[in-house]
């Protein structure tokens, strides 16, 4: 006589699934027991750890229905709440969540927490692979400000290279690059609390030490010439943001296509 099986949990199937393919077993998950999910997507997350599982927060992203999206935004878990604020990037799609997922985005954009402040950027970009005048619509607004949370995330949504395909988006991203880097070196407060002014401009800076290479490369010879003004500043700030662009193969690629290599830094 066989030996009666084991009940398989939905769980436990979709954590096999997920081995090879986190699409698949979250859509298990989400059709089947949408309660088991964020358990699910803690036991993945990566964490603790060096790195999230990005490609599991993705496929969350692109399934997740709006109200289980809704539950993890505010999430005390980072991961969960990272998880939460890139999935709003669809839900400004939907017409029915739309205003709320970009004051949510907003909030997010400022988030004490490192990966919730990358999911918004995250979510941005969600946004821009399928409507890129939308996004183009609000790095525009959000580079404009002088909030500088809302700048690092205008820079790190628009400077991502696979958005970077049209002479508008190219041209908008150096100029989110050009106003975070006015708002940087200005001086003046960034936000209202000590800590959070230094924070804010540390990330800040941070976001400008790579996003001006990613703009650059997408448009080498405005790019240049607006790099050639930043390098000639002798603001410490501005020094360090030019010498992190330049470890980067990207930018160090296009000094060398116009054999620019040696001259800046």
């Amino acid at each position: 006589m066989p030996e009666p099986r084991t009940p398989v949990s939905t769980a436990a199937a979709a954590a096999a699934a997920g081995a090879t393919d986190p699409s698949a077993a979250l859509a298990d998950l989400f059709a089947r027991s949408p309660d088991a999910v964020p358990g699910y997507l803690t036991d993945h997350s990566g964490l603790p750890g060096p790195r999230a599982n990005l490609a599991l927060a993705d496929a969350f992203a692109a399934g997740a229905p709006a109200a289980l999206i809704w539950s993890l935004v505010d999430s005390s878990d980072e991961y969960l709440a990272f998880c939460g604020t890139e999935a709003l990037g669809r839900l400004l799609l939907e017409p029915a969540d739309r205003d709320r997922a970009l004051p949510a985005l907003r909030r997010a954009a400022a988030d004490e927490r490192w990966r919730v402040r990358e999911g918004a950027a995250r979510g941005l970009q969600l946004l821009g692979d399928a409507e890129p005048g939308a996004l183009q619509g609000i790095v525009d607004d959000w580079s404009a400000s002088a909030d500088a949370w809302l700048a690092r995330a205008a820079v790190a949504a628009i400077c991502e290279p696979r958005l970077l395909h049209t002479d508008d988006a190219q041209a908008l991203a150096l100029q989110a690059c050009a106003r975070a880097t006015e708002l940087l070196l200005g001086g003046g407060p960034i936000v209202s609390e000590p800590t959070r002014t230094q924070e804010a401009h540390r990330v800040l800076r941070q976001a400008l030490g790579y996003g001006w290479s990613v703009a650059i490369a997408a448009s080498p010879e405005a790019g240049l010439s607006a790099f050639r003004t930043l390098e000639a500043d002798e603001d410490p700030d501005a020094r360090w943001i030019v010498r992190s662009n330049l470890t980067k193969a990207r930018l160090r690629a296009v000094l060398a296509d116009h054999n620019l290599w040696g001259a800046l830094g």
